[in-house]
């Protein structure tokens, strides 16, 4: 016969830890929630844009993709 010992972390569930842990504010939640989604867009943005462009990096391509992101759309003549 055999006796096994468990510390009081191994008998909680995933549940009551989960549980323990404070709830966020809604404003909080709501402001991750954008953040988050801005961020798949501009995921979304540079895959498509690097598709259309045959995929290979360069200097002068990432320039164009932070001009995109940050919302200066001036072009050099």
């Amino acid at each position: 016969m055999s006796t096994l010992t468990y510390s009081h972390d191994a008998v909680i569930g995933s549940e009551a830890r989960a549980a323990s842990e404070p709830r966020k504010p809604l404003w909080r939640r709501a402001y991750d929630g954008l953040v988050a989604a801005q961020q798949r867009r501009a995921e979304r943005e540079v895959a498509a844009y690097l598709a259309s462009r045959g995929g290979l990096f360069t200097d002068e391509m990432e320039r164009e993709i932070m001009q995109r992101l940050s919302g200066n759309r001036r072009r050099s003549v």
